[in-house]
């Protein structure tokens, strides 16, 4: 679980989803920061502002500390705020012009996002309503090292309420080429490449895990059908702790079906789940 989560929240029902996520994330021991980005600097304004966060505090029912922030852009401000906070979870709504119930970020937050120092969550739009506990994980695995980080944070997430973890290896030939694997040999069929992933999946303990054939952000977000939140890894190139987006998880943040969880890449090995940024591995092994 995550120990220093900051949430953004606007007096819209997206940052209400997005404080329902949060305390789904949060350590029961951890620290919950609500934060406003205001883009004008007038006291009245800052007024309001702490105000609009006073209340939606009262509505959540919990306890948290109040932060505005000043920026020309809310994706922005709270990429800075998260710095400045030293979070390891940054939690966002859905944009209000998405799909009903997906998990997913308008332009100009996911472009500011982009770079972000920490993890980020997005949740899905009418999780406010749903006050059940996360009961589903979801995650991509492929035996990698990074997949293995990625499948130890979701059991981590999971144990306090006893959630069901679930493994999807989505094989394609762009899986063989990106992972570092042997490629097929000529001739050798999708099929094989089904079974011996199929093989991989069946030697997970307490998870219930599944291999199928196709493009990966399509299936990982088809995936998300059945869980209460997917986990995705970041871009795993560059030396930096950040969040930079690849194609899969640029996808799933359009078109994920549940919240989602997008991880910074590993820069330190150690350490367990929650007490550093991982890089979880899509299908792909990075996405």
């Amino acid at each position: 679980m995550f120990k220093n989560v900051l949430v953004g929240v606007d007096g819209r029902p997206n940052g209400r989803d997005a404080v329902a996520l949060a305390t789904r994330l949060v350590d029961a021991e951890g620290k919950l920061t609500l934060a406003y980005v205001h883009r004008g600097e007038a006291r009245e304004d800052l007024e309001e502002s702490h105000k609009l966060l006073e209340a939606e505090r009262e509505a959540a029912g919990v306890q948290a500390e109040l932060v505005i922030v000043v920026s020309s852009s809310p994706g922005r401000g709270l990429h800075q705020q998260a710095e400045a906070l030293d979070a390891d979870l940054l939690v966002v709504g859905s944009c209000s012009h998405g799909a009903l119930g997906r998990a997913m970020l308008g332009d100009d937050t996911r472009a500011a996002l982009n770079g972000a120092p920490c993890p980020v969550a997005i949740a899905s739009r009418g999780l406010v309503d749903r006050p059940a506990p996360i009961a589903k994980v979801g995650v991509g695995y492929n035996r990698s090292p990074e997949s293995e980080a990625a499948l130890a944070l979701a059991r981590g997430l999971a144990a306090p309420t006893r959630a069901s973890v679930y493994a999807l290896e989505v094989v394609s030939i762009p899986t063989v080429a990106y992972t570092g694997l042997i490629p097929p040999a000529i001739g050798e069929s999708i099929d094989v490449l089904l079974q011996e992933a199929k093989g991989r999946m069946h030697e997970l303990a307490d998870v219930e895990g599944e291999a199928i054939y196709g493009l990966a952000g399509e299936k990982l977000a088809e995936f998300g059908d059945q869980l209460d939140l997917l986990v995705v890894g970041s871009r795993g190139y560059g030396p930096v702790k950040r969040l930079v987006l690849g194609s899969t998880s640029d996808y799933l943040e359009r078109h994920a079906r549940c919240s989602l969880l997008v991880l910074t890449r590993v820069v330190a090995e150690g350490g367990a789940p929650g007490d550093q940024h991982v890089e979880a591995a899509g299908a792909a092994g990075r996405v």
